[in-house]
């Protein structure tokens, strides 16, 4: 495939997004998204006047911050249009394995508290839904099942082989809620951690229950509980956009991992370059070098079809 001017390009990415959004959202905003996306790939960071540099426009670059700016402090981005678009992306979409995580951190004197839902995929969780949780620390039984219940009521429970899980995810009336709704999961648990066992009538720890087990190797126990930016709407707007680049690059990366340049395993196991590094490098080679020949459609990755 000839390498083609810039315009066309933007023209490229442009038409793969319009056709998943399905006039949802108005073609100006598309475009603001297909060039946000694209300097993500170009400059990755989300400096906005680094962003706004890398926009490809005649508009000065003063013009094109202002114009990220209104966008990500006035404009209401549907964040579940964005999870069909990245769920119609994914390389799988039945017998899913579903992981929640939490990550925090300080920006300025705001606290940001990210709570995701994401798709296992060959070990890498591609992020679907999230909520910004208004607190530090965990979240509750009722965030967890609200963003279970979300991705239920966007892609059913069919499509759910099992929720996967960290020991800072458990209560009591979480673990009912997937009892309740036969979801099979799997969360670490403390080797000290109470669970009480019904038909024994008794509490015992957990480490005592699972401690004949060799590596890989399970037990199962039916119904066990536990006894005892300033703006985070603005934070959550960035995070979507991020999270299409991140989908892109990851799918350009496993495409030429398994068609045209294995990437070499070094000796301690572990990938010299990661597949999402690989595809990101390749999208931002054919944007910015002139020069580069890509030998993929790479915006066919972000088709559906």
């Amino acid at each position: 495939m000839e390498n083609i001017n810039v315009a066309s390009k933007d023209s490229d990415l442009i038409s793969s997004i319009e056709t998943h959004f399905q006039g949802k959202i108005n073609l100006a905003r598309v475009k603001f998204i297909s060039f946000f996306v694209i300097a993500l790939t170009k400059v990755r960071t989300v400096n906005f006047e680094s962003l706004a540099r890398a926009f490809d426009t005649e508009a000065e670059v003063s013009s094109n911050l202002r114009r990220i700016q209104r966008f990500i402090s006035g404009y209401s981005l549907d964040s579940n249009i964005i999870a069909k678009l990245i769920f119609a992306l994914l390389p799988v979409k039945t017998d899913l394995i579903l992981t929640i995580e939490r990550t925090n951190w300080k920006f300025g004197k705001t606290d940001i508290n990210i709570f995701m839902l994401g798709v296992v995929y060959q070990g890498v969780a591609f992020p679907l839904l999230f909520s910004m949780l208004p607190k530090k620390g965990n979240s509750n039984s009722k965030e967890r099942i609200a963003l279970i219940d979300r991705y239920i009521s966007l892609f059913g429970k069919d499509t759910i082989k099992n929720i996967v899980a960290d020991r800072e995810f458990v209560g009591q009336k979480w673990i009912k809620y997937l009892n309740d709704n036969n979801l099979k999961y799997y969360i670490r648990v403390r080797n000290n951690f109470k669970v009480y066992i019904p038909k024994k009538n008794k509490e015992v720890k957990a480490f005592w229950l699972f401690n004949s087990l060799k590596t890989n190797h399970f037990h199962y126990y039916s119904n066990i509980e536990k006894k005892h930016l300033s703006d985070t709407k603005r934070i959550e707007k960035l995070i979507l956009l991020v999270m299409i680049a991140f989908v892109w690059a990851y799918k350009v990366g496993i495409y030429i991992h398994k068609n045209i340049k294995q990437i070499i395993v070094k000796k301690h196991g572990r990938k010299a370059k990661t597949i999402f590094k690989t595809g990101l490098d390749y999208i931002t080679n054919y944007f910015l070098n002139s020069k580069y020949k890509a030998n993929i459609d790479i915006f066919k990755f972000l088709s559906c079809t």
